[in-house]
């Protein structure tokens, strides 16, 4: 599935649906260690029929996936892309979700939780811990590090980075599920049929940014399928509005709700599009996501920030 496939997600309006339909066809942002997110085969949905009926069963009765992923806006991304795994999870034919948010405790100290832990209905039915990330990242061409480094990779809020949560990652999000504490609470969650064995998986989807015309490379690591937007100052918005198609029409997208753009019906021309982004940056600033659709070209990210981004950039990984 080809990314941002619009005759794919365009089959389904309803917009928990859609962000369903974008995470079960967006790649990870990064390649590592660990094995990357479920697969459709192994959920149960690798034909395109079981995929389609799947989906089209959301949303026809769409009141459960409502209900555990709450009302649009009210959560934030990382909350609701945890939740839409959940749902997922439980609700796909392969598979069964055992335990979410799983607490890891030392005495009264909390040492972090694992976010979910599921299990095959066929096959290989060793539970597998997986842990979940949804990242929108801005490319730096110039900052700390190499071209490539991760570090180049920044939130935009200036405070997270790629690197920062890679570290947080391979340092102690993975190893914690192999401590003694992890292991007692597993023992406890998955009851006595568990014995001890446990994969490991990451599921990081999201957008890598690139700086509108200042080519840098991929950062070390990641996906070879990517997804990948452009990022651009306000300054810039004309001339590079100016390069799109008139037929363009796009969209701002509000969190949570970053996941997959909105249903064409609902997008705005150029003109009235601009002129938003003119109200908006005369008074907040806060950098604005936008889906713009083309016409025979299919969906592009962009990210427009403030003619002074970034203020910050966080500092690398200690040790």
């Amino acid at each position: 599935m080809p990314p941002y496939d619009t005759d794919f997600l365009e089959r389904w309006q309803h917009p928990q649906v859609r962000d369903l339909a974008w995470l079960l066809s967006a790649p990870d942002l990064l390649s590592l260690a660990w094995p990357g997110r479920p697969t459709l085969q192994s959920l149960g949905l690798g034909s395109r029929q079981a995929l389609h009926g799947y989906l089209d069963r959301q949303a026809e009765a769409p009141a459960m996936l409502e209900a555990m992923t709450g009302e649009p806006g009210a959560s934030r991304l990382g909350h609701y892309h945890e939740r839409l795994w959940q749902y997922l999870l439980q609700t796909a034919p392969g598979t069964r979700l055992r335990v979410h948010n799983l607490a890891v405790t030392c005495g009264r100290r909390t040492r972090g939780e694992l976010d979910l832990v599921y299990q095959q209905r066929l096959g290989d039915t060793t539970p597998v811990h997986l842990e979940l990330a949804i990242k929108f990242y801005l490319g730096l061409p110039s900052g700390p590090g190499r071209p490539n480094a991760p570090t180049r990779w920044i939130g935009t809020n200036g405070v997270d980075s790629l690197a920062l949560k890679q570290a947080h990652l391979e340092r102690h999000q993975f190893p914690l599920a192999h401590s003694p504490d992890a292991r007692d609470a597993l023992a406890t969650a998955l009851g006595p049929s568990w014995q001890g064995r446990l994969q490991q998986r990451l599921a990081m989807p999201g957008v890598l940014f690139y700086p509108w015309e200042d080519p840098m490379p991929a950062p070390v690591q990641a996906h070879s399928d990517h997804y990948r937007g452009l990022w651009l100052h306000w300054a810039h918005w004309p001339a590079f509005a100016a390069r799109l198609d008139d037929a363009t029409r796009g969209s701002w997208l509000g969190k949570p709700h970053w996941l997959a753009p909105p249903a064409r019906r609902h997008l705005l021309g150029l003109d009235e599009l601009a002129a938003c982004l003119a109200e908006h940056f005369a008074h907040s600033g806060a950098p604005r996501q936008l889906a713009l659709y083309r016409p025979g070209k299919g969906w592009q990210r962009v990210f427009v920030v403030e003619d002074d981004w970034p203020r910050q950039i966080p500092l690398g990984p200690s040790g």
